[in-house]
C-alpha cells in the first residue's frame, strides 16, 4: 500500500473523525446486528465499560493528532454496543476528558463537535437533560416510524423496544439543539414512503437512510430482485425532491447530489475522499470501522492502542490506506464506470468477497447505479423546467 501511495502521490489524511466506544455491550438483541452476529465475535473478549485509563489515554492520543496537524475540528461519536448501559455520567466525563485534552494540546481554537448513538430505550428527561448540558447530540437508530417496521429490534428476551425507543424518542425532540437526527436501515420488504413519512413523525433533523452491511460473501436479502435498495432509495428521494419545503436532510441524497456538483463527499457510503474515521475499543484498541466487522473475523484489527501508539500510526495501515487513496483502491470495473467519481465504488465493506478480498464493486453496484441515475436526471429535468421558466 505504501508503494501505491507513492505512485499516486497520495499522503495520508489526518483523522478527524474518532468513534469511542464506551461500553461494548447492547441491551437488545436485534436480528440483524452486524456487531453481534456478524463473524467478528470480538465484543466477547472486550472489557464492558470503558476504563478511566483508556479515557485518559484516548484524549491524550486525539489531543496529540489534533495537535501535530494543526486541526481545526474534532469530531468525536460515542458508539456501543449502547452506550448509555452506563448512563450519561461516563460519556460526560469521556467528552470532557477529550475536550480538555485538547484545549490543553491544540488550543481553544480547535473544537470538539460530540455526537452519541443510541438505540433509544434508555432516553428519558433526566439523560437528554445532562447529555445536552455537557454538548452533546443524541442520534438515535429506527428502522422506521411504526412499530412493524421495527420488528427486529428486539431485546434479550425477544420482546419489542419499539415502546421504549419512541418513548425516548418524543423526549429527544424536546430539545432540539440535543436532537442529531435518525439512523435508519432500509429493508426493501417495507413500504419506502410510509417509511419516510412515519420516520418524519419525530421530527428528525436528519435522517442517515443505510444499506444493510452486507457483501459478496453474505448478500443481503433481496438480492434476486433487480435494484431492490436503489428503487426503494428512489421512491424516498422523489418524496423529498419534490416536496414543498424541506422536512429534514437526508444525508445520502444531499451527498450524492454534491457529488453530482463536482463536490467531495463526507461520507464513506459515496465518493471517494479519503475516509478520516478510526475506532477506540473499550480496551483502548485503536481500530478501524466497524462495518467490517461483516466480512471476517479480525478485519478491524489494526495492532495499535492508545497506550503504546499514535494515531498517525493506524494511518499508514494498509486497510486505512487503501481507504485514503481513492481511484487507486478500486477494482478495474469501478475504474472503468462513468459513474465513479459519485459511487466510489460504495462503502467499502460492501465489496468484500471471500476470494478476492475487498477489489470488487459493491454487492450493491446496480443498486448504487440506479439511484445515482435516478438523481440526476431529476436534477437534470429540474435545471431544465428552471431554464424554461426563466425563459
Amino acid at each position: 500500500m505504501d508503494a501505491v501511495r507513492r505512485a499516486t502521490g497520495s499522503r495520508p489524511t489526518p483523522f478527524q473523525q474518532f468513534v469511542l466506544k464506551v461500553h461494548s455491550r447492547c441491551n437488545l438483541a436485534c436480528t440483524y446486528c452486524y456487531v453481534y452476529e456478524g463473524p467478528d465475535q470480538s465484543w466477547r473478549d472486550r472489557p464492558r465499560a470503558v476504563s478511566s485509563s483508556v479515557v485518559d489515554a484516548a484524549a491524550r492520543r486525539i489531543a496529540e493528532h489534533a495537535a501535530v496537524h494543526q486541526l481545526r475540528d474534532v469530531h468525536v461519536n460515542l458508539h456501543g454496543g449502547e452506550p448509555l448501559l452506563s448512563g450519561p455520567a461516563p460519556l460526560v466525563r469521556y467528552v470532557a476528558a477529550v475536550r480538555r485534552a485538547v484545549a490543553e494540546r491544540a488550543g481553544e481554537s480547535c473544537r470538539v463537535h460530540v455526537t452519541m448513538q443510541t438505540n433509544g430505550t434508555l432516553l428519558n428527561h433526566a439523560v437528554v437533560g445532562e447529555l445536552a448540558d455537557a454538548g452533546i447530540r443524541i442520534g438515535v437508530s429506527l428502522d422506521g416510524g411504526l412499530a412493524r417496521h421495527n420488528s427486529r429490534r428486539v431485546d434479550r428476551r425477544g420482546l419489542p423496544s419499539w415502546p421504549a425507543a419512541t418513548r425516548g424518542l418524543r423526549v429527544l425532540a424536546g430539545y432540539p439543539d440535543a436532537y442529531a437526527g435518525i439512523l435508519c436501515t432500509i429493508d426493501p420488504a417495507t413500504d419506502p414512503v410510509e417509511v419516510y413519512e412515519s420516520l418524519l413523525d419525530f421530527a428528525p433533523p436528519s435522517l442517515d437512510l443505510l444499506l444493510p452491511h452486507a457483501n459478496w460473501a453474505a448478500p443481503p436479502p433481496g438480492a434476486g430482485v433487480p435494484e431492490p435498495y436503489g428503487r426503494w432509495l428512489a421512491t424516498v428521494f422523489d418524496q423529498w425532491f419534490d416536496a414543498e419545503r424541506m422536512r429534514t436532510t437526508i444525508r445520502l441524497f444531499t451527498e450524492i447530489v454534491g457529488l453530482l456538483m463536482g463536490l467531495p463527499s463526507g461520507t464513506e457510503a459515496v465518493g471517494t475522499s479519503p475516509v478520516v474515521a478510526v475506532v477506540v475499543d473499550t480496551d483502548g484498541a485503536i481500530e478501524q470501522v466497524d462495518s467490517l466487522k461483516t466480512t471476517y473475523a479480525g478485519a478491524p484489527v489494526t495492532g495499535f492502542d492508545v497506550f503504546r501508539h499514535a494515531f498517525d500510526l493506524a494511518l499508514d495501515h494498509p486497510g486505512i490506506a487503501a481507504r485514503q487513496i481513492g481511484l487507486a483502491a478500486l477494482s478495474p470495473t469501478c475504474r472503468d464506470c462513468a459513474l465513479v467519481e459519485v459511487c466510489g465504488g460504495g462503502n467499502y465493506a460492501h465489496r468484500f468477497h471471500a476470494d478476492s478480498g475487498f477489489l470488487n464493486p459493491s454487492v450493491y453496484c446496480r443498486d448504487l447505479e440506479f439511484l445515482i441515475r435516478h438523481i440526476a436526471g431529476r436534477l437534470s429535468a429540474a435545471v431544465g423546467d428552471a431554464r424554461l421558466r426563466e425563459g
